[in-house]
């Protein structure tokens, strides 16, 4: 791929009207010093000296469109609870609609909060249900898409395995996606991979794509049986296999297979680079560029969150300058 191209390729990208449907999730972090040992049992005690709260899962994805110009609007589920009203908050502070977002008393709002000493995760606790949502929430969720439905140039699934992504769901946005003819790109959770079933594109990591394959990926020529496997049997457009250090691999229904290496030179936390992954495809892919160069375009954009802390988001410029500072002419 020739910088230049690629960079004509981000210049062309538009500003679609986006549904993100998923699992939203709260991060928070809390940071500290560990300087003694807890005299009741042989743990680190952490002085923390500061929290933060920022949107994760389906939100971050959310939140990586807007950055990236995207119309957007988001679709999910979350408890009666303060974390509720502070996810909200954090929605509104980024110019989000929170209409889309349904308050379900039988299940907590998602909370990952990670606990960080001298720029260390120390642990991480989880406070969540995965539960299949109720009659109830699934008839509000199906409202809500139905009622956009007609006006979105592309969907994104985010399934974190959370519940709110339920194989009859996925089965309303295949009928969608077939009334429609919009894009469906799915950031896939195992337990659902049978389900995913005629959609666009999924991003699954290695470890996700093994799992739904039946067998271990552990070199190129297993590498090569799952992708294919999976996106046949699937009846995909195209399975994009994220291998961390190791890059990106796109499989294409024509049969081509498509290896990027990846564009990061600093790893400093992975945390929310599946989300950017999804957010840029989805946003190319409705844009109406090929899988091919929103695929690279997707790499740069994780070459720039991992190098930062925490859930991060990426915008155009920041891609546009990962692409000219690349070494070489050729990327």
């Amino acid at each position: 791929m020739e910088r230049s191209k690629l960079l004509g390729r981000l210049a062309e990208l538009g500003r679609p009207r986006i549904l993100v449907i998923g699992d939203v999730i709260l991060d928070k972090y809390l940071f500290g010093n560990v300087e003694r040992l807890s005299p009741e049992a042989p743990v680190p005690v952490l002085d923390v000296v500061r929290e933060s709260y920022i949107l994760g899962g389906a939100a971050n994805v959310a939140s990586n469109l807007l950055a990236l110009e995207a119309e957007v609007h988001l679709c999910g589920l979350a408890g009666e609870d303060a974390d509720q009203e502070r996810l909200v908050g954090l929605l509104a502070e980024r110019g989000l609609d929170g209409a889309g977002i349904f308050r379900d008393p039988a299940r907590p709002t998602t909370v990952k909060t990670r606990v960080i000493g001298q720029s260390q995760q120390i642990v991480r606790l989880d406070r969540e249900s995965r539960q299949d949502s109720s009659e109830q929430m699934h008839e509000r969720l199906c409202a809500y898409v139905d009622a956009i439905a007609e006006s979105v140039d592309g969907l994104i699934v985010s399934d974190y395995g959370k519940g709110v992504i339920t194989p009859r769901l996925l089965e309303h946005l295949r009928g969608l996606r077939r009334r429609r003819g919009v894009p469906v790109v799915v950031d896939p959770k195992d337990i659902h991979f049978q389900h995913y079933r005629s959609f666009s594109l999924i991003t699954p990591n290695t470890a996700e794509a093994s799992l739904g394959a039946g067998f271990k990926i552990k070199d190129e020529r297993t590498l090569l049986e799952a992708g294919r496997k999976l996106r046949d049997e699937l009846d995909l457009e195209a399975i994009l296999i994220t291998r961390g250090a190791q890059g990106m691999s796109l499989f294409q229904r024509d049969g081509s297979m498509l290896h990027i290496p990846t564009m990061a030179r600093d790893v400093f936390d992975v945390t929310g680079a599946g989300d950017t992954v999804s957010s840029v495809m989805g946003l190319a892919v409705a844009s109406g560029l090929g899988l091919e160069d929103s695929a690279y375009l997707a790499n740069f954009a994780a070459s720039v969150v991992v190098r930062l802390f925490g859930t991060a988001t990426v915008n155009r410029a920041e891609i546009r300058r990962a692409i000219e500072e690349h070494d070489g002419a050729d990327l």
